[in-house]
């Protein structure tokens, strides 16, 4: 479904905030460094909360309604989310669950589906905890790189499943649909060999879809779940990226046909974890905070076009493709001949924090991602920091 334009007078959220309402703030992202560093670095949004989440909120608070969640409200919302973003009718409330957060339901669904030292693939460059948490629950990574272009080398893939297929055990493929850090939007076709390559190698599919609701006009997601071959994958979904929730722990885990009875086996006290206070934003944000996030994607789709000309401007030796998803600018810094990792460079240099490509895994070394989640302002003043940090 295209975005909802009916109501053009909805003011873009990252233009709302000013750097002193900014720094009042006490989450990771603004007192992780000196007050002296601007910093661009971890994903979130420097944006007020959609007013249908602060309501639904309030509403809760008001009522003392913090206690355990329960119910499917958060599936109901987010299959009608599915049915109307994405013409996916298929997501089936009977087939979900509850859980945390993404990451940790992630680790819940890799638990269902493989065993303590079976191999979990990634495509690397990836979000680093992919790494942390797979390896801290007893897995063993194993990397099937992107290629040159960012996007999944079937091929590779193909060969990474085939070296395994030998090995004992229950392999799983960890699919990050958007893909962190590249934005890559994985099409229909490309999922679709995906799952095929799966089902022919035994390997079970998790995707990570959290940055689904953030694409860049143009760019259609395709969830993974809806592509033929996918029935015995699962999907972890929230609305976490794109309404800035992260602090409201709440996602939800959907299975393919197949997959329910894996599902099934997903132990009740999982079902504890997650906030129902974020249960009832995480509902709201998608139920009704669709014109809220059109507004969002029409001031990303500013801020990329505004990076790519301040780049080309001020830093033409960093190479960046814009993003098809997600709200993070990948850089390719090797070309300015850094001594060190560049992200150190800029933070020393420039004070301006960026995340280090190099916990993404190969093909990080010499990158930088970027937050573009935030106001022109500070995009433009942030490259003017790591211009001057080079220069």
């Amino acid at each position: 479904m295209p975005r909802d334009t009916s109501a053009p007078d909805t003011p873009n959220p990252l233009r709302s905030l000013t750097l002193e309402q900014l720094r009042r703030r006490t989450s990771m992202k603004w007192r992780t460094y000196p007050e002296d560093v601007l910093p661009l670095w971890v994903a979130e949004m420097d944006v007020p909360l959609a007013e249908p989440v602060v309501r639904a909120v309030q509403e809760a608070l008001a009522l003392g309604d913090t206690g355990y969640p329960a119910g499917t409200a958060y599936a109901e919302a987010l299959a009608g989310f599915a049915a109307g973003r994405w013409g996916w009718d298929g997501l089936a409330v009977e087939r979900t669950a509850i859980v945390p957060d993404v990451m940790l339901g992630i680790v819940e669904m890799l638990k269902l589906v493989s065993g303590p030292g079976d191999p979990v693939v990634v495509n690397s460059p990836v979000y680093p905890p992919f790494y942390g948490f797979v390896e801290n629950m007893g897995r063993k990574v194993v990397e099937a790189p992107l290629g040159a272009d960012g996007r999944i080398d079937l091929a590779v893939l193909e060969d990474t499943f085939g070296r395994l297929r030998g090995d004992a055990g229950r392999p799983a493929y960890l699919l990050c649909s958007p893909h962190n850090p590249t934005g890559a939007v994985h099409t229909a076709d490309e999922l679709a060999s995906v799952a095929a390559l799966a089902r022919t190698y035994g390997v079970r599919v998790v995707a990570d879809e959290i940055h689904a609701p953030i694409t860049a006009a143009g760019a259609t997601f395709v969830p993974y779940l809806a592509v033929p071959g996918a029935e015995s994958g699962l999907s972890l979904m929230s609305a976490s990226k794109a309404w800035n929730l992260a602090g409201l722990k709440a996602a939800v885990a959907v299975a393919g046909p197949e997959a329910a009875d894996d599902l099934a086996r997903l132990p009740e006290e999982v079902g504890h974890g997650p906030s129902h206070v974020g249960v009832i934003a995480h509902t709201a944000a998608l139920r009704d905070g669709g014109v809220w996030l059109d507004a969002l994607l029409g001031g990303l789709d500013d801020n990329r076009r505004l990076l790519a000309a301040l780049l080309a401007e001020h830093l033409p030796a960093v190479r960046h493709e814009p993003s098809q998803a997600t709200y993070l600018a990948w850089l390719d810094c090797r070309a300015l001949d850094l001594d060190g990792d560049p992200a150190d460079v800029f933070l020393e240099r420039g004070r301006v924090a960026l995340t280090s490509g190099i916990p993404f895994g190969t093909g990080g070394s010499g990158f930088v991602r970027l937050n573009l989640a935030t106001s022109p302002e500070l995009i433009t003043e942030g490259v003017r920091r790591m211009a001057a940090a080079v220069g």
